[in-house]
């Protein structure tokens, strides 16, 4: 038993450490459109989510905000450090481990209806985490109103990140379906 549990824990760090890579280089597929750039983070997140077990998904993006933290460029435009916390997309760094744990949490539960339903409703509330705790911290980093960070935080994001989900969703079916990392 302690042999299957040691594999089980072992495969899991390895793709979370996987997941945190590939979340890093989605974050560098960035253009600036305002304080907060389009990036490809969203995709990766949820990716993740969708494939690692709650704790194992919280944990990716948590190591993934640690290095950028410490100051690795692993963030959009190959930057780092304590700095990215308190300016304008800390806010989105702080929900990443949040939203992959709820997505992740939500999407392995018994289906409410069917596991198409079950995974649109989680990757839904994971993004709405994210945008959030965003906008929010958005308004009070840069000193703007509510209105005004919604408008640059979140609105130009919706379609683009909703599109992205349902990538992640697609690609996660695939992967699963396929056994490609040895998960059912």
């Amino acid at each position: 038993m302690q042999n299957t549990l040691s594999k089980y824990t072992t495969k899991n760090l390895v793709l979370s450490a996987l997941f945190t890579a590939i979340v890093a280089v989605c974050a560098q597929i960035s253009i600036q459109i305002g304080p907060v750039p389009f990036t490809l983070q969203v995709l990766a997140i949820f990716l993740a989510s969708l494939i690692l077990p709650p704790k194992y998904a919280f944990l990716s993006l948590l190591v993934y905000d640690l290095l950028g933290a410490v100051g690795v460029p692993v963030f959009a435009g190959f930057t780092g450090g304590l700095s990215k916390f308190v300016g304008p997309t800390g806010g989105y760094l702080i929900a990443f481990p949040i939203a992959a744990f709820v997505t992740s949490y939500i999407n392995t539960k018994k289906p409410i209806k069917n596991e198409a339903a079950n995974a649109s409703a989680a990757l839904i509330l994971g993004l709405v985490i994210i945008y959030t705790f965003g906008f929010l911290y958005l308004s009070w980093a840069a000193n703007m109103t509510l209105k005004k960070a919604f408008a640059a935080g979140v609105a130009p994001f919706i379609i683009p990140d909703i599109i992205k989900l349902a990538i992640a969703y697609f690609l996660a079916r695939a992967i699963k379906s396929r056994k490609v990392l040895n998960i059912a």
